[in-house]
């Protein structure tokens, strides 16, 4: 299934008849302020901070070219924001459903994410208005806080 899909993911209807469910089980109607997301771990390795940099034409040395990163004063090649921000973004729509369409990512770089670790991202409902949801994200690894920020979502509902 992949990307985290539950079983109940693939049968469109997360057993209520009337919303999908996310990778934690919670159907996108059922969003309330407090709401806890379930984690998502993703192995950080040297390929995914390669192609990410590539996929998203970051073509700074300091994300494909470990000598030229160490020469800069970083022990490693290291993950960019566009990454980092893609990850984040796919983190709340697997965790809310397909229905859910991002409207704003808000996010802040802090501990580099370097090959071999794994970034944990965690989220929290911080606000609800009608179908809008903000979430609040955290994302860390071995060093610490990788990332900080609010994504802004509009929840759809299952057709």
């Amino acid at each position: 299934m992949g990307s985290g899909a539950t079983e109940a993911d693939s049968a469109g209807t997360g057993g209520t008849g009337a919303h999908r469910t996310g990778a934690d089980g919670m159907a996108s109607g059922g969003v309330r302020v407090g709401a806890e997301l379930g984690p998502l771990e993703i192995p950080v390795t040297r390929t995914l901070i390669v192609a990410g940099a590539i996929a998203s034409r970051d073509y700074q040395d300091v994300h494909h070219d470990a000598a030229l990163a160490r020469e800069k004063g970083s022990p490693d090649v290291f993950m960019n924001i566009l990454t980092t921000n893609g990850l984040v973004g796919r983190y709340v729509t697997d965790r809310l459903g397909p229905h859910c369409v991002l409207r704003k990512v808000a996010i802040r770089l802090g501990a580099p994410n370097y090959p071999g670790d794994t970034m944990t991202l965690t989220g929290t409902v911080t606000g609800l208005d009608g179908d809008t949801a903000e979430i609040r994200v955290v994302g860390t690894n071995g060093i610490g806080h990788h990332v900080t920020g609010t994504v802004t979502v509009t929840l759809g509902s299952a057709a």
